[in-house]
């Protein structure tokens, strides 16, 4: 994992065609905006999770049909 240190107004790009810039910093809470084309999806990681369960129940297929590389490690539980 790359991590990098940006302040507000600053941004990083993935590629030639994806621009994230911090657009808001307060507390613990960084609002991102994110420039991509329109053929790049681009959701939260909960709701990617989500459509790839709904994806695989509707296909019938479970993660123990898929072979280990493919079946995402869990999300890690709430920090406290």
């Amino acid at each position: 994992m790359l991590v990098l240190s940006r302040q507000r107004d600053e941004s990083i790009m993935i590629g030639d065609n994806v621009q994230i810039t911090i657009v808001d910093i307060r507390g613990d809470k960084v609002r991102l905006g994110i420039m991509a084309p329109s053929e790049i999806p681009v959701h939260r990681k909960e709701v990617y999770d989500a459509i790839q369960r709904e994806n695989r129940k509707a296909a019938g297929v479970s993660t123990s049909d898929l072979p280990e590389s493919a079946v995402p490690p869990p999300a890690p539980g709430p920090r406290g």
